[in-house]
């Protein structure tokens, strides 16, 4: 690094971790939170359900393989999860300036540099992590400019779903059978993986009404904040689901579907983030290894009666998807499509494709 610049992370509980910038030369706040994973970081700062927060990497290596040129698939980022990075700023144990991949373009600080994005190096994030488990995510803020002054905030009382959604239907041809896709802050890994099995995917805002569009599925896409927020997606939900046309919900979508259904959510203490979650699937002593980012889970118990839980956390039991007994309504709490992460799961998208007939 050619200069370091003095920075310190303040959480709302007045703990102050102490390190150097690396990133954007600036103050932010947001909700911190720990990510578990050991590669990736190019994925995870690029995916939309980071939106608000201060990403904490408890792997302590950040940055040494750097930053993959910007090249399109479909029309798509095909080394990213979107078009920009979505966390508001990135807190690391130690950042590696050099970089050494066959792929690679640039180095991460460059990156987050140019998006804007602060980010402090030098912390023990293994006692934040700890701290983090103990009382909690909350808001923290990032200090680089001692002289100008920045408030806490707590980003899950914003509609940030509105933030990250698309604002047009966009329409990625591959084949005669079509899924909409509600876009509420899809991973462009989810659109890609539709378009390798030749399905068409029609990827529409977070709150359009789409029952007029001719498809054989919907697909409800990750996303960040409080799924309670997004009344409109799950009423929208409902209606689908009084036609009985197939619906997959990821992530978020497995919170709205849920909530559509007429169960309840509730946020987790400190959120599952990483690509090394066990996963349990119910009536079977199969466990997959799945790639996670999520606040806030559904109440197992709150259920309706027609409905069944599918897959459980095997590290504190919280629900991790849902089957309707009878219907072609099914949700995974995790993500199938990965990227980053293992693709164990990814049979979901297939058991989805056959419903859709």
């Amino acid at each position: 690094m050619t200069e370091k610049s003095k920075a310190k992370l303040i959480l709302e509980d007045s703990t102050e971790f102490s390190g150097y910038s690396f990133g954007f030369r600036g103050n932010v706040n947001g909700e911190v939170v720990f990510n578990t994973g050991m590669v990736g970081y190019p994925e995870t700062l690029s995916d939309p359900s980071y939106r608000g927060q201060i990403l904490v990497c408890t792997y302590p290596l950040i940055g040494n393989y750097g930053v993959p040129p910007k090249e399109k698939e479909y029309g798509l980022l095909k080394f990213y999860e979107s078009d920009k990075i979505h966390c508001r700023g990135l807190v690391v144990a130690n950042y590696s300036d050099e970089y050494s991949h066959w792929s690679a373009e640039r180095s991460l600080g460059e990156w987050l540099k140019e998006e804007k994005i602060p980010a402090i190096t030098g912390i023990d994030t293994r006692a934040l992590t700890r701290k983090l488990r103990e009382k909690g995510t909350m808001p923290g803020k990032i200090i680089i400019e001692e002289n100008k002054t920045i408030n806490f905030e707590d980003p899950n009382k914003l509609n940030l779903v509105e933030e990250v959604s698309t604002n047009e239907t966009i329409e990625y041809s591959a084949g005669k059978k079509k899924i909409i896709l509600v876009d509420c802050g899809t991973k462009n890994n989810i659109i890609r993986a539709f378009l390798g099995r030749d399905i068409t995917v029609i990827r529409v805002p977070y709150n359009y009404d789409y029952l007029n569009i001719n498809a054989d599925g919907v697909l409800i896409s990750n996303g960040p904040g409080d799924p309670k927020i997004n009344e409109q997606t799950i009423i929208n939900a409902q209606k689908v689901m009084e036609k009985n046309i197939p619906v997959l919900g990821i992530c978020l979508g497995s919170q709205i579907l849920a909530l559509a259904a007429g169960a309840d959510t509730y946020k987790l203490k400190y959120g599952h983030r990483g690509l090394n979650q066990p996963c349990n699937e119910m009536g079977t002593k199969r466990s997959y290894i799945t790639s996670q980012n999520h606040g806030y889970a559904v109440h197992s118990d709150s259920l309706p009666l027609d409905w069944r839980e599918w897959f459980i956390n095997d590290n504190d039991g919280t629900n991790e998807g849902l089957l309707h007994i009878s219907k072609p309504f099914f949700a995974a709490q995790f993500h199938p499509e990965a990227s980053p992460g293992p693709d164990d799961t990814e049979f979901i998208f297939d058991m989805f494709i056959r419903a859709i007939g």
